[in-house]
């Protein structure tokens, strides 16, 4: 059996999915815990602390995108990954879940060895940013890759994992625009489809918690991390 040290949760509402879910993950050696509903998902995750939480959207009490909004707003919830496993594949529905904070988004039926291949990919990567952490000072503005910690001032930002590495990769090159398509494929990977609009939602957000003046738009083009 593989070790692993990190934890998942799977939130889902059909106890077949969680038993063949949980057998193959713990058979690669993480730590698996279940839940039946969004609401009994929450409350998990608050004592688990997840590396990871596997969620399904049509689920009693809860739905799966409310249940990730919940997770985000939890501060030391709010850099987890959240994969969505879900037979919804109408693309309201998978817009719904990346303006959520959903790191991936996978329709069902499950492909198990396939699903173990995603979710090496995203602790890889995970892994592999931790090496090049570093912290950028802008200005009044510190962001702290080894922390995931951001701060205006004074005043401490709590970003989501997503909306973090946005904001980590355009303060990296301050002055450059990225178009859409790069923004994607640096910060979602090639291996996960991800609407062009996902990244102006995620803009939006940074914009709302860390102010305008930092990230302009280039008209057609894309985006850039202004410096005065």
């Amino acid at each position: 059996m593989a070790t692993n040290d990190q934890k998942i949760l799977i939130v889902d509402d059909e106890s077949d999915i969680l038993e063949l879910l949980k057998y193959n993950l713990s058979k690669e050696g993480y730590e698996v815990r279940t839940a039946t509903d969004g609401i009994k998902g929450v409350e998990i995750a608050k004592s688990f602390n997840p590396d990871l939480i596997i969620l399904d959207i049509m689920m009693p009490k809860q739905d799966g995108v409310e249940t990730c909004r919940q997770i985000r707003e939890i501060p030391e919830l709010s850099n987890v990954f959240v994969i969505f496993l879900t037979a919804r594949s109408e693309e309201y529905s998978e817009v719904a879940a990346f303006e959520m904070g959903a790191d991936d988004y996978i329709t069902k039926p499950i492909k198990p060895r396939a699903l173990m291949s995603r979710l090496n990919a995203l602790f890889r990567r995970e892994s592999k940013k931790k090496q090049e952490s570093s912290k950028i000072t802008i200005e009044d503005l510190e962001i702290d890759r080894t922390s995931y910690t951001v701060k205006l001032g004074d005043e401490k930002i709590n970003l989501p994992k997503k909306e973090f590495e946005l904001l980590y990769f355009l303060a990296q090159n301050p002055g450059k625009v990225y178009s859409r398509d790069e923004l994607l494929q640096n910060i979602w990977g090639t291996d996960v489809y991800v609407l062009a609009r996902t990244v102006d939602v995620h803009i939006r957000k940074v914009r709302e918690k860390i102010g305008n003046s930092y990230i302009s738009t280039v008209k057609g083009v894309g985006y850039k991390f202004e410096v005065n």
